[in-house]
Formats: C-alpha cells, sequence, structure tokens
C-alpha cells in the first residue's frame, strides 16, 4: 500500500479509523507510531496526509486513528475499457492491475467466446470486487475508483450504448492480426480499448467495433491471457 484508503463512513469529525489489513500494513510494513505521517486519502474522493494519534493494541486486530488532511485531487484516469472477461480467477487478479494502471471505467461485455457461467460469479457483485479495486488504487496512490458495469448482449451495447457512453473518437480494439493502429496511438484524447476473450473476438464481432471507429492494434501474433495481454496494452498506450 503506497497510500492508505478510507470510505468517507471511516472519518469522522478529521479523524480516520482503521483496522484489519490497513492498520496491519501501517504497523509492521510502514512501522507505524504515534506522530508520524502517513500518505492518506478517500475513496473516489481527495487525497493528502494522515498523522497516527492512537493505535489501540489487544485483541486479534489493532486500532489505528488518524488526523486526516485532504485537500489534493488524484490522478484522474486516462481510459476506459470494453473487456470479454476471463474466468472470476483471472479476473480476481486482474481488477487490482486495471485500477493501478489508470483505468476509469470497465463494461465487460458478452461477446462469443464469453463463457455463459461467468455472468453468476460471485466476484460480479460490489462487495466482492470492490476491495480488489480499492487495493490497486492504494498500490497506485490515487483514489479514483473505476466503475464496473456488464452488458451481457455485445452486439446491442455497441450498437445502442457504446457510442453515448464513450464520446471519445480515439478508439482501439486489441486483435493480433491487421494494422497496428498507428493513428488511434497517435490520437489525442481519452482511450477507449476493446479487448476480447482469451479465444479472441470473432471476425464479425471486430468488424462491428471497426464500423463505430476502431482501429486495431496487434501486440504481435502470440496468444496472450488477457491480465498479460491487457497490462501489456495499456503500458504501450498508456499516458
Amino acid at each position: 500500500m503506497n497510500r492508505i484508503l478510507f470510505e468517507p463512513g471511516e472519518i469522522e469529525d478529521g479523524v480516520a479509523t482503521c483496522c484489519g489489513e490497513r492498520a496491519a500494513h501501517i504497523l509492521s510494513v510502514l512501522h507505524g507510531e504515534v506522530g508520524q505521517t502517513l500518505k492518506t486519502g478517500v475513496v473516489d474522493g481527495p487525497i493528502g496526509t494522515g498523522e497516527i494519534v492512537e493505535i489501540v493494541q489487544g485483541g486479534d486486530s489493532p486500532l489505528v486513528r488518524i488526523k486526516v488532511n485532504h485537500c489534493e485531487a488524484g490522478l484522474a484516469p486516462w481510459c476506459d475499457l470494453v473487456l470479454a472477461p476471463p474466468r472470476p480467477r483471472v479476473m480476481k487478479r486482474l481488477l487490482p492491475q486495471l485500477a493501478s494502471l489508470g483505468v476509469g471505467t470497465i463494461v465487460l461485455v458478452g461477446a462469443k467466446k464469453v463463457e455463459k457461467d461467468f455472468w453468476g460469479a460471485t466476484l460480479l457483485k460490489e462487495e466482492n470486487y470492490r476491495p480488489l479495486l480499492v487495493d490497486g488504487l492504494m498500490q497506485a496512490g490515487t483514489s479514483a475508483l473505476p466503475r464496473l458495469e456488464t452488458r451481457r448482449n455485445f452486439r446491442a451495447f455497441v450498437r445502442d450504448e457504446l457510442d453515448a457512453m464513450f464520446p471519445t473518437r480515439r478508439r482501439v480494439v486489441a486483435h493480433p492480426y491487421g494494422c497496428d493502429g498507428r493513428g488511434a496511438c497517435a490520437a489525442e484524447g481519452r482511450l477507449l480499448l476493446a479487448v476480447g476473450p482469451e479465444g479472441g473476438w470473432t471476425d464479425e464481432e471486430v468488424s462491428l467495433l471497426e464500423s463505430h471507429g476502431f482501429v486495431r492494434y496487434s501486440l504481435g501474433q502470440r496468444i496472450l491471457r488477457t491480465d498479460t495481454a491487457l497490462v501489456a496494452l495499456l503500458s504501450r498506450l498508456g499516458d
């Protein structure tokens, strides 16, 4: 954790209270003590610093109270993602990385090769995916929480919602075959990246995306796992 983040409800009269994993990290990794200054912030809110004012030991979980001063804006997201989701265990690894790398909105779409039972995964419940995103933000030292949405009908989403949801014209579809998308890389504005399932987009899906302004971008002809491909793509196309 490079910044300790708090939910708004954990701060009262300018003092934040935490226990569990964050408190353990403060005490065991940061060697926290009363009077020490930490980098802190509010989930989806401002960031700043905090001073440890009390440490309560005892029991299974210590408690740490921190007087906070949050008056700065965190780094803003620079891209959005349309993703045909991989298996839940891969998504669980991937979500913190997406938050760390600056993705703002993640739309999970039901492309043809997405496993149908994915949509019943417990990971899609906010109480399960939100902590993973917050972990990624704390690693990156920022606070803008990605928004996660699901659209099971890929074609209906692209046809009826995509343009209104993402007005940007800098659009890239990851595909191992075709042109490399250099024009889209040179374009200005917020990036919208579309990444297919591990079995790949179908030709029809790529054509539909291209009809809505997406340009193909290839990392080469090696077929990569979704988490590997996304980290590489965002590093190449990043701000």
